[in-house]
């Protein structure tokens, strides 16, 4: 039986905020739950029940009381929640008025900034009025072509106080990635910074805003941010004003629009690796509900709490971070490289500022394994309480990682959702032990299962990921999608009335869930079913790889062959000795059916700008299809090197 890598001490599960949350439900609702698997039971059996207690549990100010927990539709796409209530999402994220931080600033340059949550209140109330003055209302689009700045929260903040819909980008999407997003939702205003910094360049980005003002008729004002250049030139900017001068100085007190609970929040992205990307409404009541019950209880942050996540403005970790704010948190921003000027650079951060939870991705905690930094010899860590992975399946190995070089006593969770629900179907719990590979359960509410081949759900067996029961956070529409044609056909397309959520994975003995990537790349040789994730998993730990992505590519004879390509460490050769070893690991870890038919070399891995390898775009380079939208990787040149194996 696979032991635990941590438990949490007696007095720790007892001092969690989902041990109060259920003491709360045993004594206002008559709800008694022994564990937490009770407890989510109950929640999924119980969803109006649930999510009302959640509301008042959280504190949700509604300036007119709901008259309804939960509207049913015809499916699940039409669920409504919390029918009459009026809120604004601006007001519960600047609901603590004191002089306690609300945002630490660090870049890789060694810049600082610290922002109170009163001096944050204020810098809102003066882009709020001057959003006002510009012209901008209730549903319209505020856009923000931003690096992970404490601006690009202020705006954010201040657009969504009048009622308007906030959507974002990083700086590092090019102008075809940008006019793929903005210029289907028409924003109309475009928030933007003069530069931004990655491993120690000052990157422009004044450049590219002409092209993108001309393109995007629906901007009438372009607010940049004197970021990295301290008195930018905006002549060749049409419609430009500079930050400081946008601001009104003395603002009208801040007021929040009261808006409906799905009223539009934030316009999110698919990825946009097979075309132009789906444009994604979330709305502003399940997004918040949502992600205090995720911070409260899945990750138990409190006021004050140090809390990070490393993520840019493009991805949608940066809405779940800054939802911390609602929580009382102090939220520690970094903009540039986690590895300039060397690997260090996050824990050293991480020390001086007394971090509680660091939350980053499966990748990053990889590559630092693989640098060789121990950060738990070399900083001290004692504040650190939780560590977050997600963007893809950690491995074995990282979970041993944590434990052996950065801390033994550490809550850490592997979360996994997406930006389809703002939010996570599965979390950590710090009242539950941690198990390799595991992620230790599905989120209260959350009424997830695998499905197998017959549709229907399995156990200790790899089958769809799904979830049968509505939940706040869904999306609340598609941009241009009035019939919700594309909404149903993205995630309902397979099962009637559930929600197919694209990954592959299995429901563990101990309820735990173990991802093996996405069921749209998983491999299918001989007809039998295989997670890229689990070859991942397998050969990660070998020292002569910085990294791997696996295809399966057409044999002609209606079947599929496993094909491995490998970034090598300096001075390591794809030789047979090396070629035998991966094979024979793969073996040995797996199943001879994940055996790759070939092993390839090749001098980069492709990821989206997200952090995401892209195993759709290597295979359809492969199969010498094009690969629309190259924009939205990080790194698109790194696909050129895939043209050489189409006929191999």
């Amino acid at each position: 039986m696979k032991k635990p890598l941590w438990e949490p001490s007696p007095e720790r599960v007892q001092n969690t905020q989902m041990t109060h949350f259920m003491k709360h439900l045993a004594e206002e609702k008559g709800v008694d739950c022994k564990d937490y698997w009770e407890l989510h039971q109950w929640s999924v059996d119980n969803p109006a029940a649930f999510w009302e207690t959640l509301w008042h549990y959280t504190n949700i100010h509604s300036s007119q009381p709901y008259e309804q927990v939960m509207v049913d539709g015809d499916d699940m796409i039409n669920t409504r929640w919390f029918q009459g209530a009026r809120i604004n999402f601006a007001e519960h994220l600047l609901r603590h008025r004191n002089d306690s931080t609300a945002i630490l600033f660090c870049n890789e340059v060694g810049a600082e900034r610290k922002i109170s949550y009163n001096e944050l209140a204020n810098l809102v109330a003066q882009t709020a009025h001057a959003l006002r003055e510009a012209g901008v209302q209730a549903g319209d689009r505020v856009a923000g072509y931003m690096p992970n700045i404490p601006e690009t929260i202020v705006a954010m903040l201040a657009a969504v106080s009048i009622g308007a819909i906030w959507s974002s980008t990083s700086p590092d999407f090019g102008h075809r990635g940008v006019l793929d997003r903005f210029g289907q939702i028409e924003p109309k205003v475009l928030f933007a910074a003069s530069g931004y910094t990655y491993k120690g360049k000052a990157i422009d980005s004044l450049s590219r805003l002409p092209g993108i003002v001309e393109a995007i008729p629906s901007i009438e004002k372009v607010v940049v941010v004197p970021y990295v250049q301290e008195s930018p030139d905006l002549s060749s900017i049409p419609k430009a004003e500079n930050w400081n001068d946008f601001l009104v100085q003395e603002p009208e007190p801040l007021t929040f629009a009261p808006m409906p609970f799905d009223h539009p929040l934030y316009i999110m992205y698919s990825s946009g690796t097979t075309g132009v990307p789906k444009c994604i409404v979330h709305g502003a009541g399940g997004t918040l509900l949502q992600h205090l019950k995720e911070h409260l209880l899945h990750v138990d942050i409190r006021p004050g709490d140090v809390f990070f996540y490393f993520t840019t403005c493009g991805w949608m970790m940066w809405n779940w971070l800054v939802t911390g704010l609602a929580s009382g948190a102090t939220l520690l921003l970094f903009d540039g490289s986690p590895f300039h000027p060397g690997p260090e650079v996050l824990w050293e951060l991480a020390e001086k500022h007394s971090l509680k939870i660091f939350g980053t991705s499966a990748k990053y905690l990889a590559a630092l394994e693989k640098a060789g930094l121990k950060p738990g010899e070399q900083f001290d860590l004692s504040s650190l309480q939780t560590v977050l992975s997600t963007g893809s399946p950690l491995s074995a190995a990282s979970f041993e990682y944590v434990y052996r070089d950065i801390k033994d006593d550490v809550h850490l969770a592997s979360i996994s959702g997406g930006t389809d629900l703002i939010s996570c179907f599965a979390l950590g719990n710090p009242q539950l032990a941690v198990y390799s590979e595991e992620l230790q359960c599905a989120g209260l509410g959350m009424n997830v299962q695998a499905f197998g081949d017959d549709g229907k759900p399995t156990t200790e067996e790899k089958g769809e990921l799904v979830c049968t029961t509505p939940f706040p956070s869904q999306p609340i529409y598609f941009w241009n999608d009035p019939g919700k044609e594309r909404y149903s056909s993205a995630y309902f397309d397979v099962y009637p009335n559930v929600w197919r959520h694209g990954d592959f994975v299995e429901v563990t003995a101990r309820n735990g869930l173990i991802i093996y990537g996405r069921s749209d790349a998983t491999l299918n040789p001989g007809g039998v079913r295989i997670g890229t994730a689990e070859i991942y998993r397998a050969i990660e730990p070998l020292p002569e790889l910085l990294d791997s992505l696996v295809v399966g590519r057409e044999t002609g004879d209606n079947d599929v062959e496993v094909i491995l390509f490998v970034k090598l460490a300096e001075g390591a050769t794809l030789d047979e000795a090396l070629t035998a070893t991966l094979k024979q690991t793969i073996r040995r870890e797996t199943t001879p059916r994940h055996v790759p038919a070939a092993v390839y070399a090749v001098p980069d891995i492709p990821y989206t700008l997200s952090g995401k390898k892209v195993e759709l775009a290597v295979r359809r380079v492969i199969h010498g299809m094009s690969v629309p939208n190259r924009d939205a990787l990080s790194n698109p040149e790194a696909l050129d090197h895939y043209k050489a194996f189409q006929n191999s």
